[in-house]
């Protein structure tokens, strides 16, 4: 019945570029027509003004070297990004502070009896860095000022190559039902972190001699003595997935805290166990967002 049931499962391809904008004027999208129609009005409009001076080919031999700059810059992409959205990307880094720390307070000057060797020595003066949010509740929503709230949750994964047919569609079609039902903006979030495993050997040495038989302390102290050993050759890396339900709205936290209720039904009928953070975790998950290279001393991350 398996069988049967697995030579009816159809791969299908879902394209990378699912966001990709609508075409509207052949193959243009609505941004770029917009702007290469105000870049044909205003050339229509320099050759207006200067038509009495000028010839028609002159007028082409300066223009169409620009044309052809900003034709380039509306119609290319690199990276998947639109040229003018890379140039703009590009301009906003170039003027960005490359100096900057976390100080809510702000920067106090340096002291007026360092002499002018040392100030010039210690370079300019870092800027204060600028995070969207501004501050987390006791419900473990995330303020995020005029842009609303953000509610954080981990979720487990799902071994689907694993699966039979017939469980392969009943998951995909809950997962399906859960996207269809969103009512304002999710993120995904897959990331990779340092994974610290001396915390989880201190506490197999501490509780080894508690264990009622003398070979289950001798297995305990082994499998500390592997840890060591395994921190000490790799570098181990841990996996989080965390879903952030996001309201547009300046007051809607317990409408946050909601969503990811929600989400917690939706997503069991995919096998995908959804678990609210606490504001303690929303904060280890900006420090870890802030220090990615940092090792992470949690043992449910250790154990992943």
């Amino acid at each position: 019945m398996h069988g049967t049931d697995d030579e009816h499962v159809e791969a299908v391809r879902i394209p990378a570029d699912v966001e990709r904008p609508d075409r509207v004027v052949g193959p243009f999208t609505a941004r770029q027509a917009a702007q290469l129609a105000v870049v044909g009005l205003v050339l229509y409009g320099l050759w207006w003004l200067l038509r009495p001076y000028m010839s028609a080919l002159a007028f082409l031999a300066m223009t169409t070297p620009v044309a052809g700059v900003v034709t380039a810059l509306v119609v290319g992409r690199r990276e998947g990004i639109g040229l003018d959205r890379f140039l703009l990307a590009a301009l906003a880094f170039a003027r960005t502070p490359k100096q900057q720390v976390h100080a809510p307070d702000g920067i106090p000057p340096l002291p007026g009896f360092l002499p002018d060797r040392l100030r010039r020595t210690a370079g300019p003066v870092p800027c204060p860095v600028a995070t969207p949010a501004e501050g987390v509740d006791e419900a473990g929503v995330v303020d995020l000022g005029t842009e609303g709230r953000a509610a954080l949750a981990s979720c487990s994964t799902v071994n689907f190559a694993l699966r039979t047919g017939a469980e392969q569609r009943a998951l995909t079609t809950g997962y399906g039902r859960w996207l269809n039902s969103l009512t304002g903006p999710v993120q995904i979030l897959l990331t990779a972190h340092r994974v610290e495993l001396a915390p989880m050997a201190a506490q197999l040495r501490a509780g080894a001699p508690a264990l009622p038989h003398p070979a289950l302390e001798t297995a305990a102290l082994a499998h500390a003595d592997y840890l060591d050993q395994l921190a000490a050759t790799r570098d181990l890396t841990a996996r989080r997935h965390l879903v952030i339900a996001r309201e547009l709205q300046a007051a809607s936290s317990g409408r946050a805290c909601q969503r990811v209720h929600e989400m917690q039904r939706a997503l069991a009928a995919a096998e995908i166990d959804v678990t609210p953070l606490d504001t303690e975790r929303v904060v280890e998950e900006f420090a870890d967002a802030c220090n990615p290279d940092m090792p992470h001393p949690r043992q449910e991350a250790a154990t992943c």
